[in-house]
C-alpha cells in the first residue's frame, strides 16, 4: 500500500472498525460489498498474512478484515493477528474503534463463541447475521432482534451474497451512537467459585500492570487463564508474553494464580468452554426456530452434492478431473498469452536495437531491462488463471472438500490436505504454486510446502530434458519417454520424501490434525471473484518483481563485462572467423557473441567452477550453462548456443544438439556421455536455480533465511545426487 494512501486513509477523524468473524462466515464478501470492492490490499509488517483496508461507501468509515478465527485463543499466525488487533497491541495498526462482527446464521452457536469473546473486550460491536438464506434453506429461522436483546449489541440479518441487508448494515455502522451502545460489563454466565475468585485476582493484576484496556479487562483476564493453561504451545507462548510485558513481581503472581486454578478444577479450559457453551445454548434455544420437514430430514443440498463429491470413488475421479483442468490452465491455457508477452518483449527489443547505437547501453536496455521485465511479467498469465481457479474453488466451497479427498494421502508425509494443489501447481511453475500456499493455515505446514514444491519439475525444465536427451539419447523414442517420466518422478518422489524430512527436523510439529468445516455451496460472484484473482496476483509484481528484475540486471552485467574489443579476440577465434564466408554475418557474429561471453565474468567464474564440477563429469561450457540458470532454467538453453556459436537456440535446435553431442575435453573424450547426461538433467531436477522463485520464497515468507536455506539444500543435494550417478554410472559402463 502507498505510503500516500495509507496516510489519507488513516487521518485523523477517522473512524476504524475492524470487521471479525469465523472462516466460510462470509466475512470477506460483506467486506468487499460494503466498500465496493475499492480497498487496498498489503501485508502486515513483519508477517506474510494479508491486510485488506476499505472505506465504507460514502463514508469517513475505514474497515479492516481481519483473517477468520473460531476464537481468540489462536493457534496460527492469521489468528493472532485478528487477536492482537482487537487487543491493540498489534505494531502499526491502531485499537478499532468498534467491530463488525459477521457470524453464520446456519451454524450460529458455533459463531457465537467467537461473539461472547469479543464483546468481552468492552468494544462496540455490531453484528451482521449472514447467510440467512442458507439457514432458511434448511428450515432454520434466526431471530435477529430477540438475539440483539440477548447480546445488547444490534444484530442485522444480511444474505451478503445477494446485496440483501447490507444497507441497513450501513446505516447500524455509520451511525455514530452505536460507539455509547456498550454491551453489559457483567459476564453473563458463571464458572466454579474457586476459577471466579482466581480471575478476580487476576483482572486486579492486570489493571495494575497498565497493559490492558479497563474495557477488556476481565476478557483478557479470562482468555489470558485459559491461553496458560492450555495445552497448545502457541497459546502458552501467547501467556507468556503478556507476562514478559508486565512487572515480574505481577507475572509471578498471574502465574501463582494460574497454578492455583489448576489445583482446584480438574481441567481448567475445559470447564471455562464448557460453561461458555452452555450459555450460547440457552441464548440459540431462545432466538432459534427450526421447522421439521421431509426435506429436512433428507438433508440439504449440500448434504446431497457431498455425497458424491466426497466419495471415495466418484469424488476423486471428480477432484481428479477438476486438477486435470487446473493443471491444464496454468500448462497451456497460458501459454498463447505468454508467447505473446514474449513476442512483443522481443519487438521491443528489436525496435530499442534499431533506436540505440550498438554498445553497453543497447545490450543494457534489450539484455538487461527489456529481459528483466520480460522475466517478471511472462509468470503474470500463469498466476492469474491459477488465482482465479482458486478463488472459485474457495468462494464455490470446493477447496475444502478437496483438501478433505487429499488430506489421508498428505497426512502421511506430514502434510495437510491442501498442500496437493500448491504441489500440483508447481508442475506448471515454482511460482504459483508457492503462492497457493496462501490457503494453509498452519504456518509449519505453509513452509514445508513452500520448501519442497520447487522439486516438482516445472515446465522451465523442460527445454532442458528435451535438449540434453536428444544430445544424448538420439531418436530412440521410448528411451527418451522413460528417461524423461523418470525426471518428473524423481522430482515428485524426492518432494514427499524431503516434506517428511522437514517435518521430523527442523519443522517438526504435531501430525496435522483434519479439523475443518465443509461450507456450503455457493454460487461464486464473478466479481468477486475477479478482484481477489487480481488483489492476489499483483502482490507478485510489486513484491517478487523488484527482486528478479534487479538478480536479471545483475546476470546481463557478469555475461556483458568485461568487454573486448575484436582485436583482441583470440588467434583460435580469428581462424574460425577467417573461415566464414564474407556474407555470413550471423555466423560471425555467434562465434564473436560466445568468445565474448567465455571471456565475461560470468565465463570466468565457469573457468573457475570447473575444478569443482569436473566431478560431476561436466567441463566449463556447462558451467556456464548451470550459471546462467540461475535466472531461469530454460536460459541454460540459450546460454549453451552463445557458447557453442551456433547463434539463438531452443529446444529443437539439431545445430545445438550436435554440439553437444561432439563436444569434447581437451583429451578428446566426449563431455556429454549418457552418464552426464543423467547427472545433469538430475542436477536440474533437484537444484533450485530459478531466481524468481527464491524471490517469491522471500516474499511469502517476510525473511531471506528460508530462500537461503532452499538454495543451499537443494544445491548441495542436487551436487550429490549427480555426482553419485555419473561416478556410479561410469563404473558401470
Amino acid at each position: 500500500m502507498a505510503e500516500s494512501a495509507e496516510a489519507t486513509m488513516l487521518s485523523a477523524g477517522v473512524k476504524r472498525i475492524a470487521i471479525a468473524g469465523n472462516p466460510n462466515s462470509g466475512k470477506t464478501t460483506v467486506f468487499n460489498k460494503l466498500t465496493g470492492l475499492r480497498h487496498k490490499v498489503g501485508n502486515y509488517p513483519g508477517v506474510t498474512v494479508e491486510k485488506r483496508e476499505g472505506r465504507l461507501d460514502g463514508t469517513d468509515i475505514v474497515l479492516l478484515d481481519l483473517p477468520g478465527t473460531y476464537s481468540l485463543s489462536a493457534r496460527s499466525p492469521d489468528q493472532e493477528i485478528a487477536r492482537d488487533v482487537l487487543f491493540g497491541r498489534l505494531k502499526g495498526t491502531d485499537l478499532p474503534d468498534a467491530v463488525l462482527l459477521v457470524i453464520d446464521a446456519n451454524n450460529l452457536e458455533r459463531n457465537l463463541y467467537l461473539a461472547s469473546q469479543v464483546l468481552e473486550l468492552g468494544t462496540p460491536v455490531v453484528i451482521a447475521c449472514n447467510m440467512m438464506d442458507v439457514a432458511e434453506a434448511r428450515h432454520t429461522t434466526v431471530d435477529c432482534e430477540a438475539l440483539s436483546n440477548e447480546l445488547g449489541v444490534p444484530v442485522v440479518p444480511t444474505i451478503a451474497s445477494k446485496e440483501r441487508g447490507l444497507t441497513q448494515l450501513r446505516q447500524a455502522l455509520s451511525n455514530t451512537s452505536f460507539t455509547s451502545n456498550m454491551h453489559r460489563q457483567s459476564r453473563p454466565w458463571r464458572l466454579p467459585n474457586a476459577f471466579e475468585k482466581a480471575l478476580s485476582n487476576a483482572t486486579t493484576i492486570l489493571a495494575r500492570s497498565g497493559r490492558i484496556r479497563e474495557q477488556a479487562m476481565h476478557g483478557a483476564a479470562l482468555l489470558w487463564m485459559t491461553d496458560y493453561l492450555s495445552g497448545d504451545k502457541r497459546s502458552r507462548e501467547a501467556a507468556e508474553r503478556l507476562l514478559s510485558a508486565i512487572p515480574s513481581e505481577d507475572a509471578e503472581k498471574l502465574r501463582a494464580t494460574g497454578r492455583q486454578v489448576a489445583e482446584q478444577i480438574p481441567d481448567p479450559v475445559e470447564t471455562a468452554i464448557e460453561a461458555r457453551y452452555d450459555w450460547i445454548s440457552q441464548v440459540a434455544h431462545r432466538v432459534l426456530a427450526q421447522h421439521d420437514s421431509e426435506k429436512r430430514r433428507t438433508g440439504s443440498t449440500t448434504d446431497k452434492i457431498d455425497r458424491i463429491l466426497t466419495h471415495r470413488v466418484f469424488g476423486l475421479a471428480i477432484f481428479a478431473v477438476i486438477m486435470f483442468l487446473l493443471f491444464l490452465s496454468i500448462f497451456s491455457w497460458a501459454e498463447p498469452l505468454m508467447d505473446l508477452i514474449e513476442t512483443g518483449q522481443l519487438a521491443l527489443a528489436g525496435w530499442v536495437e534499431a533506436l540505440i547505437p550498438k554498445g553497453p547501453l543497447q545490450s543494457l536496455m534489450t539484455d538487461g531491462v527489456i529481459t528483466g521485465v520480460g522475466a517478471v511479467v511472462v509468470f503474470f498469465p500463469q498466476i492469474c488463471i491459477l488465482f482465479l481457479f482458486l478463488s472459485i474453488l474457495e468462494a464455490s466451497g470446493y477447496m475444502a472438500r478437496a483438501a478433505f479427498l487429499m488430506d489421508r494421502l498428505m497426512s502421511r508425509v506430514g502434510l495437510h490436505g491442501k498442500s496437493f494443489i500448491p504441489l500440483l501447481s508447481s508442475y506448471a511453475c515454482a511460482i504459483p504454486g508457492i503462492m497457493a500456499t496462501r490457503t494453509i493455515e498452519n504456518a509449519r505446514d505453509r513452509l514445508t510446502t513452500i520448501m519442497v514444491a520447487p522439486f516438482m519439475s516445472c515446465s522451465a525444465r523442460l527445454p532442458v530434458y528435451i535438449i540434453v536427451i536428444g544430445a544424448v539419447f538420439g531418436d530412440r523414442t521410448w528411451l527418451k519417454a522413460g528417461v524423461m517420466f523418470g525426471m518428473y518422478a524423481l522430482g515428485t518422489i524426492t518432494a514427499l520424501v524431503m516434506a517428511l524430512l522437514f517435518k521430523k527436523t527442523l519443522l517438526a510439529g504435531p501430525r496435522p490434525t483434519f479439523i475443518m468445516e465443509l461450507p456450503p455451496y455457493h454460487m461464486p460472484q464473478p466479481k468477486t471473484v475477479l478482484r481477489e484473482m487480481w488483489d492476489r496476483s499483483k502482490l507478485f509484481l510489486t513484491g517478487a518483481g523488484t527482486t528478479i528484475f534487479a538478480v536479471c540486471v545483475l546476470i546481463w552485467a557478469l555475461s556483458y563485462f568485461p568487454r573486448m574489443d575484436e582485436t583482441e579476440l583470440s588467434s583460435e577465434v580469428k581462424a574460425q572467423i577467417a573461415q566464414l564466408d564474407a556474407g555470413d554475418t550471423d555466423s560471425r557474429e555467434n562465434i564473436i557473441s560466445g568468445a565474448q561471453l567465455r571471456q565475461s565474468a560470468l565465463g570466468r567464474l565457469g573457468h573457475f567452477i570447473e575444478p569443482a564440477i569436473e566431478p560431476l563429469g561436466y567441463d566449463w561450457r556447462l558451467g556456464i550453462g548451470i550459471l546462467s540458470s540461475f535466472l531461469a532454467r530454460e536460459v541454460f538453453v540459450g546460454a549453451m548456443g552463445i557458447t557453442f556459436s551456433v547463434g539463438e537456440a531452443d529446444e529443437t535446435s539439431e545445430a545445438l544438439r550436435d554440439k553437444l553431442a561432439g563436444a569434447t575435453w581437451p583429451d578428446g573424450r566426449p563431455v556429454l556421455t549418457p552418464w552426464v547426461g543423467m547427472g545433469l538433467m538430475v542436477f536440474y531436477v533437484l537444484a533450485c536455480q530459478c531466481v524468481s522463485t527464491l524471490a517469491v520464497v522471500r516474499r511469502e515468507t517476510g525473511s531471506w533465511r528460508w530462500p537461503a536455506l532452499m538454495f543451499t539444500y537443494m544445491t548441495v543435494l542436487a551436487y550429490l545426487a549427480s555426482l553419485a550417478v555419473y561416478q556410479i554410472g561410469s563404473r558401470l559402463g
